[in-house]
C-alpha cells in the first residue's frame, strides 16, 4: 500500500514547509500525537499480540499528510514470549502504581519484576538498580532515578552501566522503547512510556488473570485518561483545519490547558 506522506526523519523539514515553527504550540502539539500515536502502536502489538517491528528507525516511520503515523519495511518482526510479556505488563502496572520514584515498597517491587524479566545486574550494583533500570527505560518523565543514578546513557554513574546481560527477548523491545526516548527528548516533551502502556497492560493482565492488584476493576484515571486522549485528538483535527494565524492562537491554548 501506498502511505501519502513523509519519513519521520524528514518531519521537521515539511513543518517548516506549511510554515509551522519548531518551537510553537502548534509544533508541540503535532509531537504529542506523535509520540502518542508511536506509543499506542507498540503497546498493542507488544503486550497484545506479540508480534511488532523489530527495526523502527526514522526511515521506517511516516507522517501522513493527514497527520497520523505509519510504519513500512516490516521485514525484520520479533515475537515476545507470552512469559515475557507477561512480566512485562507487570513491570508497567507496577511503574504506573508507584506511590513515588523512592517509595522502598514500590522500588523492590519494581527491582524484583525486572529481575524477573531476565535482567542481569552486576554483583556490585547498588540494591536500587534494577528498579532504575526500570524507570529508566520505559519511564521519561523521571527527573531523578533512585540510588543516586543518573539518567543520560553515556554517564558512568546511568543505570545502564550496571547491565551485566539483558533478555535476549526484549532486546528489540528496548529498541521501540529508546527510538520513543530519543523522539520525546529530541522534541522537548517529557514522555513516560509506562504510564501510556498501563491501561493496555492491565487489560492484557485481566485477560490472562493473572493477580496483579487492580487490573481487575475499570479504574477511573484510566478513563479520564482516555477521555483526555479523545477529546485531544479531536482538538488537533479541528485546529488543523484553520487558518495559520487562528491556529496558532487556539494551538497555544490547549497546550496550556494540557499542562493543568
Amino acid at each position: 500500500d501506498y502511505l501519502p506522506g513523509v519519513p519521520l526523519s524528514r518531519a521537521a523539514d515539511e513543518m517548516k514547509k506549511r510554515g509551522i515553527d519548531p518551537g510553537s504550540p502548534e509544533a508541540r502539539l503535532f509531537g504529542e500525537k506523535l509520540l502518542r500515536s508511536l506509543t499506542d502502536v507498540f503497546s498493542r502489538s507488544i503486550l497484545e499480540s506479540g508480534f511488532f517491528h523489530a527495526d523502527p528507525h526514522p526511515g521506517n516511520i511516516f507522517v501522513l499528510d493527514d497527520g497520523s503515523v505509519g510504519l513500512i519495511d516490516f521485514g525484520q518482526v520479533k515475537q515476545i514470549s507470552g512469559k515475557a510479556r507477561d512480566t512485562l505488563a507487570k513491570v508497567m502496572v507496577a511503574l504506573d502504581d508507584r506511590v513515588s520514584d523512592t517509595n522502598p515498597d514500590d522500588l523492590e517491587k519494581i527491582g524484583k519484576l525486572s529481575l524477573e524479566l531476565g535482567v542481569e545486574l552486576r554483583e556490585d550494583a547498588k540494591p536500587e538498580g534494577p528498579a532504575a533500570v526500570a524507570m529508566w527505560l520505559f519511564d521519561g518523565s523521571v527527573k531523578e532515578l533512585p540510588g543516586g543514578y543518573d539518567y543520560g546513557e553515556l554517564s558512568p554513574n546511568s543505570p545502564v552501566k550496571e547491565l551485566k546481560s539483558f533478555p535476549q527477548d526484549l532486546v528489540l523491545v528496548g529498541r521501540s522503547t529508546v527510538l520513543l526516548k530519543g523522539l520525546s527528548s529530541r522534541l522537548g516533551i517529557p514522555w513516560s512510556l509506562s504510564k501510556e502502556w498501563a491501561p493496555t497492560a492491565r487489560k492484557v493482565l485481566a485477560g490472562k488473570g493473572s493477580v496483579v492488584a487492580g487490573v481487575s476493576r475499570v479504574r477511573f484515571r484510566d478513563v479520564l485518561r482516555l477521555c483526555k486522549t479523545w477529546v485531544g485528538g479531536k482538538a488537533e483535527r479541528a485546529v488543523a483545519r484553520m487558518p495559520k494565524r487562528m491556529r496558532s492562537s487556539v494551538a497555544s491554548a490547549i497546550v496550556k490547558l494540557k499542562k493543568r
